[in-house]
């Protein structure tokens, strides 16, 4: 329950503060509105530090089902424990959404007019829609994700917690900044469909529905891609 708990809050934290980032750069009369992609992608990298520098002692810090997914699949990771993380991950998405919004409700007032960027502080949306390309950019990105983490793993950069956690912020850095652009690079169910469950819940003002039928893209493809990440990894190590 302790791994659970800690799984439930550096998710939280991870979402707070990278949905706490795209609220900034894009909702009106905030004072980083419009800081642009860089910042996104910074934002998020520090983001998934932060929840790592939590959870990472505990949990090992997996905060995303589909890493969960590939460690398990790759025989790091206990299958008995993967529902239990996966729930934890997926609430602490959720309320880590919820706070965002609670933080930032004069500003998402303010965007009423504006849905779309309302939606985008929640959860991801493509640049151009093509299902089929949407999908694979989100499995390529998972892959490379989870293929990384297992490598980190198995070379030993760094230690779970405080070191461990710089690795993996770099990698989600160059991931946004190199392969994030087409999708907004959810990569994560906690990330993507636990806030577009709080964006639907929520009494949020001028919203225009929480685009469902995008909404199996960030699910499917992260899983996946971290599915294959798992199945090449046990191939060549």
């Amino acid at each position: 329950m302790t791994q659970y708990i800690f799984e439930f809050i550096g998710t939280l934290v991870l979402v707070l503060l990278g949905d706490g980032v795209c609220a900034a750069t894009s909702l009106n009369h905030s004072k980083a509105k419009g800081a642009g992609w860089v910042v996104i992608a910074l934002g998020w990298g520090l983001a998934v530090m932060m929840g790592v520098l939590i959870a990472g002692p505990v949990s090992g810090a997996h905060l995303n089902p589909a890493v969960t997914l590939g460690l398990a699949i790759a025989g790091k990771f206990g299958w008995d424990l993967v529902l239990g993380y996966i729930i934890a991950q997926m609430l602490g998405g959720f309320c880590g959404a919820c706070l965002v919004w609670l933080f930032y409700k004069d500003h998402f007032d303010a965007t009423a007019d504006e849905p779309a960027a309302v939606l985008g502080c929640f959860c991801t949306a493509p640049a151009i829609r093509n299902k089929w390309s949407n999908l694979l950019s989100e499995c390529v990105a998972t892959f490379v994700l989870v293929f990384l983490i297992l490598c980190i793993g198995t070379y030993k950069i760094g230690t779970p917690g405080a070191i461990g956690a710089w690795p993996v912020t770099m990698v989600i850095v160059s991931i946004g900044m190199s392969l994030g652009a087409t999708t907004g690079y959810a990569m994560n169910a906690a990330r993507d469909l636990a806030p577009r469950l709080a964006h639907a819940i929520l009494p949020v003002k001028g919203k225009e529905g929480s685009d469902w039928g995008y909404s199996w893209i960030p699910v499917v493809g992260p899983l996946a891609g971290a599915a294959l990440a798992a199945l090449v990894f046990v191939l060549v190590f």
